[in-house]
């Protein structure tokens, strides 16, 4: 006989599902964190190199990769994702009757 497993469906964004204060902005670093951090691992570059491409010192390489992208602004990323030459678009859309989101899609 199985045991029935409980579960809750997620939102989504892991920090509102765990009633964090600012979840959204929190997600939104989280996702351009974790681009900024593929790109450097798809151009295999060393942490050294990816340094110096942003202007940063090694150690914050280190902190990306770790992912601990709560230490940034959301501009400070997106310089990021500029210097690893990536174009950015924000666009503002009507939510309809429910409070807007925000979301990150690369192409």
């Amino acid at each position: 006989m199985s045991k029935k497993i409980e579960f809750e469906k997620s939102s989504g964004n892991v920090f509102k599902d765990l009633d964090l204060p600012d979840a959204d902005e929190l997600f939104l670093k989280a996702k351009l964190g974790f681009e900024v951090f593929q790109i450097i691992e798809d151009r295999q570059l060393t942490q050294a190199e990816a340094a110096k491409i942003l202007g940063v010192k090694q150690p914050e390489i280190s902190r990306l990769k770790k992912g601990k992208f709560h230490h940034y602004s959301v501009e400070r990323l997106l310089t990021f994702l500029n210097r690893l030459n990536r174009d950015i678009e924000i666009r503002i859309t009507p939510s309809g009757y429910r409070e807007g989101q925000q979301r990150v899609i690369t192409v």
